[in-house]
């Protein structure tokens, strides 16, 4: 055999005397194909259905757990059972789900229809909070109706679902007559109606449902597709009202003082909220301290069940607690923005995206809030956090996204197709998910 020469070597050797590293293609491949499947998965034609249905009712339902473990203390301060708050959060849940339901089997056009009479209603009994002897104050803000006993009803919450729909129609009427493509007609009536809806609001002293509301009219313009410098120019004026009310109320200013607050303060703790939210976050670890475990709730953090629900939830949940709510409220919006995109009906488009910003801007607001990243503003964990005015009106939204899910063209086909008897009709037999063989005439064999 012919000797190897001195300047051969083999190929896989390398100087030092170490092989040289195959690229981990197996892996890669592993990898590569998940990704297709993932992608997969997401465009079939039922995933938008799916994942917002079970968002939206797991949010609620872990919301309602930790509702009672929230306000347990609450409830026996006041003399009451611990169960009151969560008895009278389950009660609208329930009312909520058959919104829900109901929504969802509305065909698109009586969502048309109750544009208008949903609006005329939340301005009516808006105006009605603002009348001595009707309108109720909480917590400084006069935005309460009270309905007898101990239920009480929120009108600016009604508001945001009906500046949704009364804008998503009136855009999608302007759209068929091709009127979007002036600024007047992208801007009136809609912002003169949403800044209407808003005084009322401001009225009362409420900023963080203010805000809210102008996220939504933000929304709308941005889905409708306003030129930037329309968009900066409404965000301008916008910024600027909110600057003015900001500038001149002493409490806002103290809000704005707490943000990132890990101090009370001193005499009178004006950032007591604040700095115990950060304390439940921090105490939590990464699996937290079990439910019903909190210590803050004890009395040290105000409104443990409302507004600071998701530092409660930090600290007995831990980590892991938290950015379970957060995927959620992820995939729902991810969902919502879904049905706005694949949709032709431009009201479709505009209510999509309306309710969309709405859940996730004000999920954005508490949850920034509850973290010392934004001010406190008073708003609720949508889905999650106590409170039947806000919980209403949220589950009807999310029936309008479910409705909005199930009118894909694709999408009735496939629930078309799962309708009972749809098989014998079709004159088919289903052998399993994914084969269906003909019916075989009685003499065959």
């Amino acid at each position: 055999m012919p000797s190897r020469t001195a300047g051969t070597r083999r190929p896989s050797a390398v100087r030092g005397g170490g092989r040289t590293p195959t690229p981990p293609r197996a892996s890669r491949g592993g990898v590569r194909r998940m990704h297709e499947r993932a992608r997969r998965a997401w465009d079939r034609p039922l995933t938008a259905y799916y994942v917002i249905l079970g968002a939206a009712l797991l949010i609620t339902t872990l919301g309602l757990v930790m509702v009672y473990s929230a306000s347990m203390i609450t409830a026996l301060r006041y003399d009451l059972v611990p169960s009151y708050f969560f008895r009278k959060q389950f009660f609208a849940a329930v009312l909520g789900a058959a919104l829900l339901l109901t929504a969802s089997r509305m065909p698109v056009k009586l969502h048309r229809a109750l544009a208008y009479p949903i609006l005329v209603g939340a301005v009516f009994l808006m105006v009605l909070v603002q009348i001595p002897g009707i309108g109720r104050a909480v917590g400084g803000n006069q935005n309460w109706i009270s309905l007898g006993g101990p239920f009480m009803l929120q009108p600016s919450e009604f508001g945001k679902l009906a500046l949704i729909l009364w804008g998503a129609d009136l855009l999608a009427r302007k759209q068929d007559m091709k009127l979007l493509t002036q600024w007047k007609h992208m801007l009136v009536p809609l912002v003169p109606g949403a800044f209407l809806l808003l005084g009322l609001i401001m009225l009362g002293g409420d900023m963080g449902t203010a805000i809210v509301l102008t996220a939504i009219l933000f929304g709308l313009l941005w889905t409708a597709g306003a030129p930037t410098r329309l968009f900066v120019g409404v965000l301008t004026v916008a910024g600027a009202i909110g600057f003015l009310l900001i500038r001149t109320s002493a409490n806002r200013m103290k809000r704005f003082a707490c943000i990132g607050a890990t101090d009370p303060g001193g005499e009178g703790a004006p950032c007591l909220q604040a700095a115990h939210g950060i304390y439940a976050l921090a105490s939590g670890g990464w699996f937290g301290s079990g439910l019903g475990a909190s210590v803050e709730k004890w009395g040290q953090l105000p409104e443990a069940h409302t507004d600071f629900i998701f530092a409660v939830t930090g600290e007995e949940l831990g980590l892991a607690g938290t950015l379970s709510v957060l995927a959620l409220f992820a995939a729902l919006g991810y969902a919502g923005i879904r049905v706005a995109g694949r949709t032709e009906d431009p009201f479709v488009r505009y209510a999509a995206g309306g309710v969309t910003t709405w859940i996730t801007a004000q999920a954005v607001i508490n949850i920034g809030a509850v973290l010392g990243l934004l001010p406190i503003a008073g708003v609720p964990l949508p889905l999650f956090s106590y409170g039947g005015s806000a919980l209403l009106p949220t589950m009807f939204a999310v029936g309008l996204l479910i409705a909005f899910a199930r009118q894909e063209p694709a999408a009735k086909a496939a629930l078309a197709m799962r309708r009972p008897g749809w098989g014998r009709r079709a004159g088919v037999r289903w052998k399993s998910m994914r084969r269906r063989v003909k019916k075989r005439p009685s003499g065959e064999r």
